[in-house]
């Protein structure tokens, strides 16, 4: 089947599809350097690059080969207004980007749609106290397709972190399971499954899906590397098919005091376990004062044998390797959102606020950074299950 990806990104949605067999034939992402990313790792997909809101149906539809059987993507929702001040509720869906996607299944038509989005959508209400949701569920349902959502669990596909996403299926043929059934289990602690009459497979941990990387320290590392080492399983082997050298697997260049505070760290800790004042986290501007603000979230270093938390897009600065005093290399992040090592992003690996470097006028850095990226993306193992669920029913006209 042919799938437009119109909220891009890096192409993590997309990937899965392509996993599932589809083509991908064109897909929609503003910003340069995650277009750039998606381009290299797509080379066949139609790139849009540019605000959405700028392509018209008549380019859209001159410009694109064919005719989308499905049209996914992640529209920005929540928070996300595009109209003036005091002239509509800004969480509301129909005063935002959705309504974008909703245009392009007015354009298209396409047999199904497929939305992703953060699960604290699920809860967002309007000013007037209606559910977002359900003012989604009734636009979709305005153009006659039947609508699905749930969310679901990353590490229940095989992605080796904890992560839950919000995602909506609009289908014109009723499905009598349009979500994926869980194949794996982040519970066991064997490779033999807890539960055999679910024949589920164990999610590998965070170790387990980076143990064969080079282990670098801080300021090692290259944009491009040889592998030092054999896969070690199933999953390392599944990541390296195909790979004849590493990507993106450059260590930031963390100051000698930030190594020896996370020197100091255990597993589960982060920068408010630090006993040393020497090394606590000091108030910006505060002439060397400790702060008192508490950073639980910030710089935790990970268990090795469990599965990761949240890849964000911020994921540089959240999360300790296990084992190195050091974060994650954005190979690490890749790994962990199950992105293939031959898939290869572009762009530099982090740059400093975009409100910062518009104010210094440097425009040509202000884009998503690997990181940001890989952080954003759709985990590519559970947008294909999402994908194999859906083609399977689609492809063989599955009724109710």
């Amino acid at each position: 089947m042919k799938v437009f990806d119109v909220f891009s990104g890096a192409g993590g949605f997309s990937l899965g599809f392509e996993m599932a067999g589809c083509s991908v034939i064109g897909a929609i992402e503003q910003d340069k350097w995650a277009a750039e990313t998606y381009q290299y790792n797509h080379k066949d997909s139609k790139m849009f690059l540019g605000d959405i809101r700028q392509f018209d149906s008549d380019y859209l539809k001159t410009n694109l080969t064919d005719k989308p059987d499905i049209i996914i993507g992640g529209p920005p929702c929540q928070g996300f207004s595009i109209c003036t001040k005091n002239a509509g509720d800004p969480k509301d869906p129909r005063n935002s980007l959705f309504k974008e996607f909703i245009r392009m299944a007015q354009i298209f038509s396409p047999e199904a749609l497929v939305m992703e989005n953060v699960p604290n959508i699920i809860k967002a209400k309007t000013k007037s106290g209606e559910f977002v949701v359900d003012i989604i569920k009734r636009e979709f349902a305005n153009l006659d397709y039947n609508v699905y959502y749930k969310i679901l669990v990353a590490s229940d596909y095989g992605v080796p972190q904890m992560r839950h996403r919000f995602v909506l299926i609009a289908s014109k043929k009723e499905l009598s399971h349009p979500f994926p059934n869980a194949k794996f289990s982040a519970d066991s602690n064997d490779e033999t499954s807890l539960f055999p009459e679910q024949n589920l497979r164990k999610t590998p941990t965070l170790w387990e899906a980076i143990s064969d990387l080079p282990q670098i320290e801080a300021r090692e590392g290259s944009e491009v590397m040889p592998y030092s080492s054999e896969p070690q399983n199933d999953f390392q082997k599944w990541c390296r098919l195909g790979s004849k050298e590493l990507h993106n697997h450059l260590a930031m260049k963390h100051t000698a005091r930030l190594v020896e505070r996370f020197s100091q760290m255990k597993w589960g800790e982060s920068v408010s376990d630090i006993k040393d004042e020497r090394l606590k986290q000091m108030k910006r501007n505060g002439n060397g004062l400790v702060s008192e603000t508490p950073y639980d979230q910030n710089n935790r270093r990970m268990f090795p044998n469990s599965i990761c938390h949240t890849i964000t897009a911020t994921f540089y600065g959240n999360f300790v390797h296990p084992y190195r005093n050091r974060n994650f290399t954005a190979r690490e992040g890749a790994r962990i959102q199950s992105f293939p090592d031959t898939y290869v992003f572009l762009g530099k690996p982090t740059v400093l606020s975009k409100k910062l470097l518009m104010r210094e006028g440097r425009t040509g850095e202000a884009y998503l950074c690997q990181y940001s990226q890989i952080g954003n993306a759709v985990p590519p193992l559970m947008a294909k299950a999402i994908a194999e669920n859906l083609v399977n029913q689609l492809g063989n006209g599955d009724k109710k």
